[in-house]
């Protein structure tokens, strides 16, 4: 009996697996895109995923999402610090400062995936030049990712729709082999497709039926709110650094503090707690209406995509 794992590309023809090897990848270094929210300048980068999860505070499983050697389903993940988006060929991380798009050559799709990369990059560089709004760098980060997918999702349920129903009209006409071999091939085209259409329709819907998961993504405003509590907590800092805190030459009373002294550390309980509160997203305290009409826009359009798929 041969030992285990051994000859696997000996005479019984198997395909050796280079597990150490796929090991070194999956936490290797990956080559993105990395386009800037204030300039909208772009530039390739490479970042290793552990590098990622420390910098981002995003766990393994999120990466894994975006990552070329595993095949998930479309997701849209609303984090701390981050938007993670596996949509089709569009695979990044969006954060308020910036946009990493991986572009891996491994990434399904090869040549099209590129291509899909490129468009994606220049897309949202143009909508940064030309916004005329106050839309987060986050939100059209994301709506330009939301409709790289619906389009490419809808171009494939127009092709699909181009070749079906003359192949249909086809049959009702006479039945032959080949027709029926064809007619197989697209129902299965029709079924993979329609569960890829589906999925990022449950995403986008899922999204809108959590308010909680909604204000999670409105991460300019949370940074703005993060940063504010800092600058507070450092002019506070220099109040009690500047004479509103005991002097050192002044004798200290082991009853009790200055009245001064006491106010000034309630000062800083405050503006911990309030530092605590903005770190975790709550839907009262953001206005989700710009999000929701964004991701509303978006479900009419892959809804209609999938109402076509479920027509053929």
């Amino acid at each position: 009996m041969p030992a285990a794992g051994g000859g696997g590309c000996g005479g019984g023809g198997g395909v050796a697996i280079d597990v150490h090897g796929l090991k070194r990848r999956g936490g290797g270094r990956r080559s993105w895109v990395r386009v800037d929210a204030a300039t909208g300048a772009s530039e390739a980068v490479e970042v290793a995923k552990p590098a990622l999860m420390r910098r981002l505070d995003l766990p393994a499983r999120d990466l894994r999402l975006l990552d070329p050697l595993f095949v998930y389903p479309s997701a849209i993940l609303g984090r701390e610090r981050a938007v993670v988006c596996n949509l089709e060929r569009i695979r990044c991380i969006i954060t308020a400062d910036e946009a990493l798009v991986l572009r891996d050559p491994e990434v399904a799709g090869g040549l099209a995936a590129e291509e899909a990369v490129r468009r994606y990059v220049d897309e949202l560089q143009r909508r940064l030049v030309d916004r005329a709004d106050d839309l987060p760098f986050e939100f059209i980060a994301l709506e330009v990712a939301l409709e790289a997918a619906c389009s490419f999702l809808d171009a494939e349920a127009v092709e699909l729709e181009a070749e079906a129903y003359p192949l249909l009209d086809d049959l009702t006409k006479k039945i032959c082999t080949l027709d029926l071999e064809r007619a197989r091939r697209l129902k299965s085209k029709l079924v993979a497709l329609t569960r890829r259409v589906q999925k990022v329709r449950d995403e986008i819907e899922q999204l809108m039926d959590d308010d909680g998961d909604m204000a999670e993504m409105y991460l300019t405003e949370k940074k703005r709110r993060i940063e504010a509590s800092l600058l507070d907590e450092q002019a506070l800092q220099g109040i009690g650094n500047n004479g509103f805190g005991p002097s050192l030459s002044a004798p200290v009373s082991p009853v009790s503090s200055p009245p001064a002294f006491r106010r000034l550390e309630k000062d800083f309980s405050f503006s911990r707690s309030r530092l605590d509160s903005f770190k975790s997203a709550d839907s009262s305290q953001y206005n989700i209406e710009e999000l929701e009409m964004l991701l509303e826009a978006y479900f009419v359009v892959i809804d209609y995509t999938l109402s076509k798929l479920t027509s053929v």
